[in-house]
């Protein structure tokens, strides 16, 4: 599993990255957690709003920090 956190090092796109990697922990999932920070790579996810996740490919959240529940259960599917 590749997981990606998009954004340009804000404090809420740090949170995300930290989040992410806690979750993955806990949840003992194999995956490849990634961040993001360059803006031209950021914008081929047509993201106007950071942070921002990617699972797999698919964008999951955009603009807000998600909840470990929602991260949990993208990950664990």
């Amino acid at each position: 599993m590749e997981i990606k956190v998009l954004g340009t090092g804000c404090p809420k796109c740090k949170k995300l990255y930290e989040l992410v990697q806690e979750t993955v922990r806990e949840v003992a999932v194999e995956a490849e957690v990634v961040k993001v920070e360059k803006i031209e790579d950021i914008m081929k996810y047509n993201v106007m709003l950071t942070p921002a996740l990617v699972v797999n490919g698919v964008l999951k959240a955009s603009g807000r920090l998600p909840s470990k529940a929602e991260i949990t259960n993208w990950v664990t599917k």
